[in-house]
């Protein structure tokens, strides 16, 4: 006789393993763009990775009173580092600083307006390295439990 599946079995609680979380990172750049007058300005930043949104780096520039996030694809600055990379609000490319060194230029865009800046090469790099560490590429996952519950309005425990 064929097995059959019975209600009981139908009931019964899907069990789950769940690998321990990760810390989110994040990391001081500082990123140049230039002023009206052509001047090189420093634009102090934030990066943080969390691997529970495992796709996304958030760059947070702090203003004198407000801070301003944006949210960038990790996989787009990964090919940035070495090819252009992005269409729309977020572009990167690689290039060349005014002392030879290698860099990256990331240009942002909004309905209020464009900033175009650029980075060490180096120094994005040691921040995905970090990612990288804790998040290998393509193996980004997201919790579906986790998210359910967030979307439903309750904990993960309820």
């Amino acid at each position: 006789m064929p097995n059959r599946v019975t209600d009981r079995h139908l009931l019964r609680p899907l069990t789950v393993t769940h690998q321990p979380r990760a810390r989110a990172i994040a990391q001081d750049l500082t990123l140049q763009c230039l002023d009206a007058g052509g001047r090189t300005v420093d634009l102090p930043t934030t990066f943080g990775y969390d691997p529970a949104d495992p796709w996304a780096v958030w760059i947070t520039f702090r203003g004198p009173r407000d801070a301003v996030r944006w949210a960038v694809g990790r996989d787009l600055l990964l090919q940035g580092l070495t090819d252009p990379a992005g269409e729309g609000d977020i572009q990167l490319w690689p290039s060349i600083d005014e002392l030879g060194r290698a860099a990256v230029v990331m240009e942002l865009r909004s309905p209020d307006g464009c900033l175009v800046t650029q980075l060490h090469t180096h120094d994005l790099y040691r921040f995905l390295t970090r990612t990288l560490a804790i998040v290998p590429a393509g193996s980004e996952t997201i919790d579906l439990d986790e998210l359910v519950a967030e979307l439903a309005g309750g904990s993960r425990a309820e």
